[in-house]
């Protein structure tokens, strides 16, 4: 860990877990600067090793602030994360067995492909596994425009849909036995980032009736945490939460419904599987930091509290690792949640070509499959992204590695 504080510029330190501060690109650094000058932060900003630019505040950025919450320092894909289960059987098989449609796991990666909606697709048919109705949330700020936006009906449509982006499904290998996993990267889809809208615009609305000091460029509009206001986004934070743990639910059951069904069909073995890991990041949490009680902001990082489980997924097509947290105040308890981009998606589009991706998987024996053209993706290649490796060797003081995993097959939108 290094530190940033000048007392000219900043009313508090910038922490970060990287070896010198020129690894912070320009646009992230000044973004922590902001967060280091808001007027009710606690204590210090604290930047993961997987940082990088994001609106209003850098991924990868933390903050404890007192009696405040800002809904872009959470993100507009709140509760983005991470689901991974084990299987008790060898990712050996996933490359060996050959069926009718290639190898065994590329032949499971088609059917997630086919039963799972990617990219803007959804649902033909409303599902069951989410109601607004069971939340009570009628006379809670913030419901009559959701429902008058469609928001609770498209969100039946889409629980159990992966979207785009960064967002994976994959099939991996322990690196040190050959054990396979299942890993689900999604978040709480459309309907999360129709709660993130309506209460940043309702934040920037008031924050001009204040005559707030923060200027309106730094993307920081902020609410007070216990008014009316506040405590209507905390309330629609926790559902998109609840509403984006049930999406991931959805699709790793069916991954595991799949998995199963593959090797009982073409093997005629039996596959069992270990308790799920699941791993929440984009949201913030009332917590006891330093001796006061503060409303954590974690954006794109996950808690890593002493002995808690996580998952830091790497790049499309490296590793990801199952990691046990440490605890360390300093981060607020907290840790990175991936690899972390290193540069924009347009800048990967031109500097590389799907030609040398498609290689590099055909090398390192990992089956791509994407509803999209290949060229879609190109902003995911692993080269677009910080080394994996690197970023969990700069946090070794905020968590212990438990597995290593290889990307065996993955599923894009």
């Amino acid at each position: 860990m290094k530190v940033i504080y000048d007392k000219n510029k900043q009313n508090v330190p910038i922490k970060y877990w990287l070896p010198q501060e020129d690894l912070i690109e320009e646009g992230a650094l000044e973004q922590a600067l902001n967060m280091a000058n808001l007027p009710f932060v606690h204590k210090h900003i604290s930047l993961m090793p997987d940082t990088h630019q994001g609106y209003g505040v850098p991924i990868g950025g933390v903050m404890g602030l007192e009696n405040t919450i800002i809904p872009h320092a959470i993100g507009v894909d709140i509760n983005c994360g991470v689901h991974a289960i084990k299987f008790n059987t060898k990712a050996s098989h996933l490359r060996k067995v050959e069926t009718g449609s290639g190898s065994l796991g590329k032949q499971i990666a088609g059917q997630l492909m086919r039963n799972i909606p990617l990219g803007f697709n959804k649902h033909n048919e409303p599902q069951t596994d989410w109601d607004i109705d069971k939340y009570e949330m009628k006379d809670v700020w913030g419901y009559d425009q959701l429902k008058n936006e469609g928001e609770f009906e498209n969100a039946k449509l889409q629980i159990g849909t992966l979207g785009s982006g960064n967002h994976f499904l994959e099939l991996q290998e322990d690196v040190d036995n050959g054990d396979m996993w299942g890993m689900v990267h999604s978040g709480s889809r459309h309907f999360g980032y129709a709660i993130a809208k309506i209460f940043n615009e309702k934040a920037k609305r008031l924050n001009r009736k204040w005559y707030s000091k923060i200027p309106e460029d730094w993307e920081l509009a902020f609410l007070p945490f216990n008014d009316k206001y506040g405590q209507a986004y905390y309330t629609w934070m926790n559902i998109a939460m609840d509403y984006a743990r049930k999406n991931r639910d959805w699709m790793l059951n069916k991954v595991i419904d799949t998995v199963k069904k593959s090797f009982d069909r073409e093997i005629n073995k039996k596959v069992s599987v270990d308790k799920a890991i699941k791993c929440n990041h984009n949201y913030a949490n009332l917590e006891h930091h330093f001796n006061k009680n503060v409303v954590v902001h974690r954006k794109g990082a996950i808690q890593a509290k002493d002995g808690q489980d996580g998952i830091i997924p790497g790049s499309m097509g490296s590793y990801s690792y199952i990691v046990k947290g440490k605890g360390n105040e300093q981060s607020f308890k907290s840790a990175s949640h991936g690899a972390g981009r290193r540069m924009s998606r347009n800048e990967a589009k031109r500097r590389y070509n799907t030609q040398e991706m498609m290689e590099d998987f055909k090398n390192d024996d990992i089956v791509l499959l994407s509803q999209s053209n290949k060229d879609e993706v190109l902003d995911e290649y692993k080269k677009a992204y910080k080394n994996i490796d690197d970023v969990i060797e700069y946090q070794s003081d905020l968590i212990n590695i438990k597995n290593k995993l290889k990307t065996v097959a993955v599923v894009k939108g």
